[in-house]
């Protein structure tokens, strides 16, 4: 008798494909593989697929008859309702039917809805400005339930979308998110107050950051390139932002922060609309106006000043320049 199969749909609405470009980045070298043995099968995906138009057609008709089982309808990039609700700006080549119909359709007899990315899950770039498409999440609307398929819905499984929110999205989160589903070892307990998957959202970007120690003695970054910690001037958000970007590296080795970038929060909803530029941080009165987590602003202001203070002139120099100019000064070897 052959092994039950967790059958995955992976369609793309309104985005740019990063999400897909990403997940061929996954930590295996046989990726088709890595699924097989965690007994999913990918019934389509847009490049990764060889079947096109009528085949790919004739398999929507089926799942809707019932003659294909859904377990996960993977949706990337955001939902185009536009213009006037019709949905469209966004027809599905072939079937002279909108993606926001094909999508409400698959998701209601879908076992699992999974949104792949920040613009399926809140709505993302793809939604900023003016948003001519009005474009949307699948559930999320920025930071606000609705969406698409609206607040209350639930897929079959009782689970709402499952937003592995990121732009683009890490690879693992997505392959691990599925494996879970696939083992059946994923519940409304597994996710957090956005439904993003705990197992990354549970974290801060800030947590492995290898500029930590500037960060301790907000020794900070005034230019691009500086080695310093770049919140207090350079539009860091990663003491804000749930990700384990830090811990869990992009192509085993990376961050946006490793690479001398701040971190955006693109897992956040928003994100694509900060209200500033990416790359300074808001201030009130000298303050940022986004301090770290949980901590209260007269807490920082005396850390922060305490911390400037105590900064060693070794991690003052380094901060605000692009190498390392004084190293960690040589001590006997038996520390105490």
């Amino acid at each position: 008798m052959p092994t039950p199969t967790f059958k995955v749909l992976w369609l793309q609405s309104g985005g740019c494909g990063g999400c897909s470009m990403s997940l061929l980045c996954a930590d295996t070298n046989d990726f088709h593989g890595q699924f097989r043995d965690a007994g999913i099968e990918l019934l389509w995906h847009p490049a990764l697929s060889l079947g096109t138009g009528h085949e790919l057609t004739a398999l929507l008709h089926d799942i809707l008859a019932g003659e294909c089982a859904l377990d996960a309808l993977c949706i990337e990039g955001s939902l185009l309702r536009g213009p006037h609700g019709t949905g469209r700006f966004h027809m599905m080549a072939g079937t002279g039917l909108p993606m926001v119909d094909w999508v409400r359709r698959l998701a209601a007899v879908a076992q699992n809805v999974v949104a792949v990315g920040s613009c399926a899950a809140w709505g993302g770039v793809t939604a900023g400005g003016d948003n001519p498409t009005d474009a949307c999440g699948l559930q999320y609307e920025d930071d606000r339930p609705g969406g698409l398929l609206g607040a209350e819905f639930r897929s079959r499984s009782g689970l709402p979308v499952v937003n592995i929110a990121g732009c683009p999205t890490h690879p693992n989160w997505v392959v691990d998110s599925l494996m879970a589903l696939a083992a059946g070892s994923f519940d409304a307990s597994a996710l957090d107050s956005l439904h993003r998957p705990r197992f990354y959202a549970d974290q801060l970007v800030h947590h492995g950051c290898t500029r930590n120690e500037y960060y301790e003695f907000k020794a900070s970054a005034e230019k691009p390139s500086d080695l310093g910690c770049m919140m207090e001037h350079m539009g860091c958000k990663g003491t804000q932002v749930h990700a384990d970007c830090n811990t869990r590296l992009w192509n085993g080795e990376g961050s946006c922060t490793r690479g001398g970038y701040a971190c955006i929060a693109c897992t956040e909803p928003g994100f694509q609309e900060p209200g500033h530029v990416f790359h300074q941080t808001p201030k009130l009165a000298g303050i940022p106006i986004g301090l770290p987590t949980d901590m209260p602003k007269a807490w920082f202001v005396a850390l922060a000043s305490l911390s400037k203070s105590a900064t060693p002139k070794r991690v003052k120099l380094n901060a605000v320049a692009d190498h390392l100019v004084v190293a960690p000064a040589a001590r006997k070897t038996r520390l105490k």
